[in-house]
């Protein structure tokens, strides 16, 4: 029986392959009716497979969580792979996304309109004073880093005081159209439900990228080596205060170290969102980085010296590349926590030695390579959690440990062998960089070609 599940496995992680492969070849075509041709049947695919059963629970497990993956390791690429920033906080973003969310959709379907108001008023109020601090501060030259981050608290304060007035006053008139669990109101249920889910992930992302910016601001002026240890940090803090939700935090709701019950799941819906977050992130993220924008990110990662000779900010850059960054990670810890089916959220998820899960795909795949990370985020959950965790489980009860012996000793093989990465800085389709070359010039001499790169997938090959 071993034999056979792992045979069927390696098969299972085969047609993966070929569904990401016909995935991004299918988003790269030239005509708009095939790239819309190719979303559908690769959403439509999955989906009958869970509608049938051909795909059983456990594996609609893995792809929900191999989604959220994606999600949160292509953020971390970006701020690491992309911009040159190493971080350990990225799975405490996961967890901020995940809980902002469970709590804005919990709160809901037990009638109080709250959760919602607050985040989206307190995230909205906290936008508009970024934008104004931050027009403000260009306007006067050589203030101190932590002078521009106290004006940056003060003012984010002020916004959530503000939110929480707005909620107490717009409650009153929406809780009596929420019902309960066991008699949901006209809000609460059908299409409006749907739209609760959405806004519940997108604020998730939200809420995940403004605390980013405010610790990233100062945070983000120490050298590479000390802003991990600092990121590593941060990820202990929000844990610990997931630990202790239910008394340092006003969320009795969240139940501390024991989880937080009884969160919506968005049940047979759940494939389109994740399909459609995941599908926004790869999307995002490509035409992020094949802009100028993304030049300026990546040249900051190869030389900060030259990337400020050539009129970059350099603190800038790397503040937006993390801030979007922990905008992924935020979206993928709401669409986790609303896809799995439990209803069950625990502090446990979140501990700092999970954090390193998305370290060790972008490093399996390829640092600054978005298939790469794609690919091994679903061969790390498929292979590792599915695969490897079933066979030692069948040894006894205490063998799936000797998965965290294993997983370091492959990563340590994998950077001796192979330390690009399993694709390096291969691209498939869609992802493909494109490439240019100039036209002859008018004078009937032959222009070079565009950097020697004609004919060639990737800029970094050697010609």
């Amino acid at each position: 029986m071993e034999f056979g599940f792992l045979l069927l496995s390696i098969l299972k992680l085969f047609i993966i392959l070929a569904y990401l492969y016909g995935l991004l070849w299918a988003l790269g075509h030239k005509a708009w009716w095939v790239k819309l041709l190719g979303v559908v049947l690769a959403y439509g695919i999955i989906q009958v497979g869970f509608s049938t059963g051909i795909l059983t629970a456990f594996d609609s497990g893995l792809f929900f969580q191999a989604s959220s993956l994606v999600i949160v390791s292509l953020g971390l690429n970006l701020i690491y792979g992309f911009n040159g920033q190493f971080s350990l906080g990225q799975w405490g973003f996961y967890g901020l996304g995940a809980y902002a969310s469970a709590d804005i959709t919990y709160r809901w379907v037990n009638g109080d309109s709250r959760g919602l108001v607050v985040v989206l008023a307190g995230t909205m109020l906290t936008g508009l004073v970024i934008l104004g601090v931050g027009r403000f501060l260009k306007k006067v030259r050589d203030v101190p880093v932590l002078s521009a981050f106290t004006l940056y608290i003060l003012g984010t304060v002020l916004a959530w005081l503000a939110a929480l007035l707005i909620a107490k006053f717009i409650d009153p008139f929406l809780s009596p159209l929420l019902g309960s669990p066991a008699n949901p109101g006209a809000l609460s249920q059908g299409l409006f439900m749907q739209l609760i889910f959405f806004l519940a992930i997108a604020l998730g992302g939200v809420f995940a990228a403004e605390v980013s910016f405010l610790f990233g601001l100062p945070v983000l002026t120490l050298g590479s080596d000390y802003f991990g240890i600092a990121t590593l940090g941060f990820t202990i803090v929000v844990n610990t205060l997931m630990i202790n939700s239910d008394t340092i935090l006003p969320f009795p709701e969240m139940k501390g170290g024991r989880g937080m019950l009884g969160i919506p799941q968005m049940g047979d819906t759940a494939w389109l969102w994740v399909f459609v977050f995941m599908l926004l992130v790869i999307v995002i993220m490509r035409n992020m980085i094949q802009s100028s924008t993304g030049r300026a990110i990546m040249s900051v990662r190869e030389d900060e010296i030259a990337a400020k000779a050539m009129g970059i900010d350099i603190a800038d850059t790397k503040l937006l590349a993390f801030v979007v960054g922990s905008l992924f990670a935020g979206i993928g810890g709401a669409v986790y926590t609303h896809s799995t089916g439990t209803g069950f959220l625990s502090p446990a998820t979140f501990n700092f030695l999970n954090g390193f899960n998305p370290l060790i795909i972008i490093v399996f795949g390829g640092l600054g390579s978005m298939t790469g990370t794609i690919v091994a985020s679903f061969g790390w959950i498929f292979f590792l959690e599915g695969v490897l965790r079933v066979l030692l489980g069948q040894m006894g009860t205490e063998a799936p440990t000797w998965r965290f012996v294993l997983y370091p000793i492959t990563l340590l093989l994998l950077m001796l062998l192979r330390p690009q990465g399993l694709l390096g800085t291969v691209e498939w389709g869609f992802l493909k960089r494109k490439v240019y070359s100039l036209r002859p010039a008018s004078n009937g001499i032959p222009a070079p070609e565009a950097a020697g790169l004609q004919g060639r997938q990737n800029p970094g090959e050697k010609p």
